[in-house]
């Protein structure tokens, strides 16, 4: 009975009484396809537009380990040349495992198969663990469940179907979260020694969700820059929230918290000056009766009105007066008023 090899290596089974007097080789050709199967690299050249079959054989010619081995018996492989249509690089149809690394140019894919089977794409310029039942090849990186780990850094994209941080995600400076297309969607920038950043907090039923500017900063606000000649554009209707000013002999208006204001008089009043304005802000107030009726307000002087006489009030109970201001850094401009509103 003449030699066999095995299905996976090709190492050379012996038969009785053969090959006497030439067993040294044959064990260290053995040795050697172990070797290079375990722990052996070669590089490919895949270059052009042909598929490719990588070399497989039976040679006992490899007793010394710096010979290369034939291709197929390589723990590494690297596929480089550059690529001028997709093709696909066969290895043999039996199970095996390869590190590889799809060094090739060209803008065209590369699938790495066993013979007659199912391959996956090697992306190029990577490096990924694959292997084979015989029939089909799977990347064992493109699906390692989840992975707990203390960092990550990548020099290209991250893409996952689910990717849970228990820490910070750090994105260098004016890159980006990219779209299916390697598009842009959001990118990140960043200013030396930054403390202020925008907080985005998600809603339960019946809730909105949220954005707002934090910090170490006790006054941090958000601001929005267009390019050119864009605008901000609201497709649906923006509002500040009424406040409800507290009666008391002063009143006082915070025009940042509560830039849309009513208060209700239950006596003679004065409005002190708004705080916390900026230049350009418009604010309005509307200001009511109760139902007594009759009631007056003394307007701080940095209210400003037409002919530089303050307004008089309705005296009408339960009646409203409505103004509005625009700040100019120093003084509240009246921009109009409507008076004695019924409001309910």
């Amino acid at each position: 009975m003449p030699s066999s090899y095995t299905s996976r290596l090709k190492l050379e089974r012996q038969a009785a009484g053969e090959n006497s007097g030439s067993w040294g080789d044959l064990v260290n050709y053995v040795f050697n396809r172990i070797d290079s199967s375990v722990k052996g690299y070669q590089a490919v050249s895949v270059a052009g537009n042909a598929n490719v079959t990588l070399t497989s054989n039976n040679s006992t010619t490899n007793t010394d380990d710096s010979t290369t081995d034939d291709q197929v018996h390589n723990a590494v492989l690297e596929f480089t040349g550059a690529l001028t249509g997709n093709i696909n690089v066969f290895t043999d149809a039996v199970e095996t495992k390869y590190t590889v690394f799809n060094n090739t140019s060209g803008a065209y894919s590369l699938t790495f198969a066993p013979t007659g089977g199912s391959g996956v794409a090697l992306k190029q310029g990577a490096k990924t663990l694959v292997y084979t039942d015989g029939t089909t090849m799977f990347d064992v990186m493109a699906d390692l469940g989840d992975i707990s780990m203390t960092s990550i850094t990548s020099s290209g994209n991250v893409s996952a179907t689910n990717f849970i941080a228990s820490s910070n995600v750090q994105i260098l400076n004016d890159n980006a979260i990219v779209d299916a297309n390697n598009n842009e969607q959001i990118v990140f920038s960043q200013t030396a020694s930054a403390v202020n950043y925008i907080d985005i907090t998600n809603s339960a039923t019946g809730n909105n969700p949220d954005i707002k500017a934090s910090g170490d900063d006790a006054n941090v606000g958000i601001s929005f820059t267009t390019t050119g000649s864009g605008f901000i554009k609201f497709n649906d209707a923006a509002y500040n929230p009424e406040a409800t000013l507290t009666d008391g002999a002063t009143i006082s208006w915070d025009v940042q918290a509560q830039p849309v204001a009513k208060v209700t008089l239950a006596g003679n009043r004065t409005l002190d000056a708004a705080s916390n304005g900026i230049a350009g802000q418009f604010v309005s107030l509307l200001v009511i009766q109760d139902g007594t009726g009759s009631r007056t307000l003394t307007w701080n002087a940095v209210y400003e009105f037409a002919s530089d006489t303050a307004p008089t009030l309705t005296t009408t109970a339960d009646k409203g007066d409505l103004f509005v201001f625009r700040y100019n850094g120093t003084k509240w401009l009246e921009v109009g008023r409507n008076q004695a509103l019924t409001l309910s």
